[in-house]
């Protein structure tokens, strides 16, 4: 009898080494960090954070990105604005991979820890 969350449990884990594929890319390149798992606790800390801000109304997006960079920030060398370039970076590798892993085996993921993606 099979679980009925296993498929969820699934899609989130995916999701979220994929953000944190992307987040890893994009600090590789901007500060040339190279670890994969520093990277996917920086996109679970990320969208733990996009949660927590993100509902304010008017403004809740805009809150949520500055934390979300935060975050990136707090995590990675190089200050707001290297981290801002990760953040960037890392949107811009979430869109490439998604489209590749989508295209390919047509599964409709996401990238969780990388905002609007």
């Amino acid at each position: 009898m099979p679980i009925p969350f296993i498929g969820s449990i699934v899609a989130f884990v995916v999701a979220l080494l994929v953000g944190g594929l992307a987040i890893y890319l994009s600090a590789r390149f901007v500060v040339d960090v190279n670890d994969y798992s520093h990277a996917v606790v920086t996109a679970l800390l990320g969208a733990l954070g996009w949660a927590l801000t993100s509902w304010v109304p008017l403004v809740g997006p805009v809150i949520a990105l500055v934390v979300w960079v935060g975050v990136i920030n707090w995590r990675y060398p190089g200050g707001w604005v290297k981290a801002a370039v990760i953040g960037g970076g890392a949107w811009v590798a979430a869109l490439l991979v998604l489209l590749v892993v989508n295209s390919i085996f047509r599964l409709g993921i996401g990238a969780f820890g990388v905002p609007g993606v």
